[in-house]
């Protein structure tokens, strides 16, 4: 879809967008207390020191959250409605913002898969039920 919205890639991001192409999600961790966390920061979020380092995940998370949207509020997802949008946890920790593919029912704590997939140019993180597929 040529008008659907596309990041703004910055130095700072960067390998996060790059990580996707590639077929890995990656977020950053700090060298110092730990903690990892997503969308991309100058310094840690915990510690707020510049001490970090990119990270692949595993792929596993689990749902934290999610709502249907029924109206489309960007030209570019009015042929979607329905669709979700989740917030999901990484095994790792960080969570993000994303999309449930494949169909299932959500659940609170429901234990979710990468699924990479083409928006346009852009590869975008979204989540299907691990038990729908290979985890």
């Amino acid at each position: 879809m040529s008008d659907f919205p596309v990041p703004e890639i910055t130095p700072l991001n960067e390998p996060y967008w790059q990580g996707l192409a590639r077929g890995e999600l990656r977020f950053q961790r700090c060298h110092h207390c730990g903690h990892a966390w997503l969308p991309a920061r100058e310094e840690c979020p915990q510690c707020l020191r510049a001490d970090w380092a990119w990270q692949a995940a595993s792929g596993r998370a689990k749902l934290v959250s999610w709502v249907k949207f029924h109206i489309a509020y960007h030209p570019a997802f009015k042929d979607r409605v329905p669709y979700n949008v989740a917030v999901v946890e990484l095994e790792e920790g960080p969570r993000l913002v994303s999309n449930l593919v494949g169909g299932g029912e959500p659940a609170i704590e429901r234990a979710l898969r990468l699924v990479i997939e083409k928006e346009g140019e852009v590869s975008v993180a979204r989540f299907a039920f691990a038990e729908m597929g290979q985890n």
